[in-house]
């Protein structure tokens, strides 16, 4: 249920060591595209698992049976980091519905936050296929926020819940709290230190910060 893409060698791990990199970072548009690249490479592999019928496609000198999505999967991701992630999937899966979650995080004076939702827009996704994308999981609060948010819209037949880099902690957190049964979770690379202010660590620094400029 828990698949870490960086085991396998591929130019995902290049993406992600470019989008790690301090210097590389500086340039917005690469660190966006970067994920949107990271995004293709996920859909291509999460479409392996996904069901398809055969298709008779009429050609200009006869037919041929191609197997084709039986439907496309809904398209979920966190605002406002996973957005590029989240379009990356939309490149491959060109005629998926969407839906958005804001979550933020709400700092106390003594240094502690929770999270809160924000906003949500949600299509049908009662017994579809889901892909719940974000570009971090650190502490994991803010993904099983998202998921129990869309599971108030209905009830899908399989989440695939997508990020870039996971820390182990938030992965525990939401096998915790989240029933595994009808999930799959997949992570571009794992880090095993988290901060006490939850940032992943070696990690990448603020993903929504880094793709369209520090907020106030």
């Amino acid at each position: 249920m828990i698949r870490l893409l960086s085991e396998t060698p591929s130019i995902l791990n290049q993406y992600i060591a470019e989008i790690r990199d301090a210097e590389i970072q500086r340039d917005a548009m690469r660190f966006r595209k970067n994920l949107e690249r990271i995004g293709v490479l996920f859909a291509h592999t999460i479409s392996n698992h996904l069901e398809y019928q055969l298709k008779e496609v009429i050609t200009p000198l006869g037919t041929a049976n191609v197997p084709v999505l039986k439907s496309y999967p809904v398209l979920a991701t966190i605002l406002r980091a996973g957005l590029p992630f989240h379009h990356g999937f939309l490149e491959v899966f060109d005629k998926s519905e969407n839906a958005f979650i804001s979550a933020f995080r709400k700092h106390g004076k003594d240094g502690s936050f929770s999270i809160n939702l924000e906003y949500a827009s949600v299509t049908d996704i009662d017994q579809k296929v889901v892909i719940l994308s974000d570009t971090m999981l650190a502490s994991g609060a803010s993904m099983v926020l998202a998921y129990k948010e869309l599971l108030t819209h209905g009830n899908p037949y399989h989440t695939h819940i997508a990020v870039v880099l996971a820390s182990a902690e938030g992965v525990e957190y939401v096998k915790k709290h989240l029933s595994l049964e009808n999930i799959t979770i997949w992570i571009g690379a794992l880090d095993e230190e988290m901060t006490a202010q939850s940032y992943i660590v070696p990690g990448l620094g603020d993903a929504g910060d880094l793709a369209y400029g520090i907020k106030r």
